[in-house]
């Protein structure tokens, strides 16, 4: 794919709804999109997808497991009110940035709605001069009569962000759900690269279920395949206004990052390195003493446990309705994994220890 190709590839996927546990739409889309590239495709019992690319090594040949989420952020209907929706988050999102936004209701049929919260001088005595916003403050209206509301709407209803993708700066794509669909892309770019190079190794790679809320879908798909090596692609916080800790954010448009951590093999690790250098492809360690908050946290520790490495992509306003990604890093993480993939041979395991 050029770069005209991956924005318009990436839009589709932004105009997919996909909660964590309601990924069926995305799931088909992305489906589609791996059809072509792989010699097999399942779906596990929680609905993540799983795609096969045979390598070319003889008898039982060791696999490698690479997972991306196709889970996003979102809300659900708590209750009705006359023609306003309460709503509670479906993953992490922060209220201050969410008054109104324009979202689509997911009920009986699908409508649009606006997310408000009551003026501050309309809020209670007690929270006089208050500025934040609370969740418990959000409503959906739904511009519909009482009556109407409750035919169409029910607790428990998904509701989704609508603001469509645009291009900025210089290869720069804004939208919501680039968490994880950011990474998506990157392994249908490294699929599209290994049509044109051997492997040794089988690449299963994963869309993965419920990461924004559980880690459900990378944990029993790791289970099912039983990989020898697993990857988890995801984003990453991009250093944006000031003010931020420099030591917690990355150059948008200046590379990937590699994890190190507890969760990470630091054997793996090095390997890592080493591919990127082949690939020239510019990277930052990314110091995570505890977790990830990725679906390496679970990949890692399932069975008797996988090695495990994770590959970011730097991401501006993360878990907000519009995210800003650099195309340059997609396809540099793309670029990566198919070269890692690449240099994985019969004698890798054994050569693998940890540090």
């Amino acid at each position: 794919m050029d770069d005209t190709q991956l924005t318009a590839f990436l839009k589709g996927l932004l105009d997919e709804p996909g909660l964590s546990g309601h990924e069926g739409p995305i799931r088909e889309r992305m489906r589609q999109a791996w059809d072509p590239l792989l010699d097999e495709i399942t779906q596990s019992r929680l609905g993540s997808l799983h795609g096969r690319k045979r390598g070319r090594g003889r008898g039982s040949r060791p696999s490698i497991l690479i997972a991306a989420h196709m889970d996003t952020v979102g809300l659900m209907v708590q209750q009705v009110v006359g023609g306003f929706l309460q709503v509670t988050p479906v993953g992490w999102l922060d209220p201050r940035i969410l008054p109104g936004q324009a979202v689509m209701v997911h009920g009986r049929r699908d409508f649009p709605g606006l997310l408000v919260a009551p003026p501050v001088p309309l809020l209670a005595p007690e929270r006089e001069g208050e500025e934040a916003v609370r969740f418990e403050d959000l409503w959906v209206d739904t511009g519909l009569l009482s009556l109407e509301s409750a035919k169409l709407v029910r607790p428990g209803d998904l509701i989704t962000f609508t603001q469509p993708p645009f291009e900025m700066g210089d290869g720069l794509l804004a939208g919501k759900s680039l968490d994880d669909r950011a990474g998506l892309a990157a392994l249908t770019l490294c699929l599209e690269e290994l049509q044109s190079r051997t492997h040794t190794w089988d690449v299963v790679v994963v869309a993965t279920s419920q990461e924004e809320e559980n880690f459900a879908g990378a944990r029993t798909s790791s289970f099912e395949i039983h990989p020898d090596l697993a990857v988890a692609v995801d984003v990453t916080f991009a250093a944006g206004p000031p003010g931020q800790p420099e030591h917690r954010v990355f150059p948008l448009g200046g590379g990937v990052t590699l994890g190190w951590g507890p969760t990470i093999h630091s054997g793996l690790f090095r390997q890592f390195e080493q591919a990127a250098l082949r690939a020239e492809v510019p990277y930052f360690t990314e110091v995570m003493p505890r977790h990830t908050q990725s679906d390496a946290d679970a990949m890692q520790v399932t069975a008797e446990g996988i090695p495990t490495m994770l590959v970011s992509i730097p991401l501006r306003y993360m878990h907000t309705p519009l995210e800003l990604v650099a195309l340059r890093d997609i396809r540099r993480a793309g670029r990566l994994l198919a070269e890692f993939c690449v240099g994985l041979d019969n004698g890798f395991l054994q050569r693998l220890s940890l540090e």
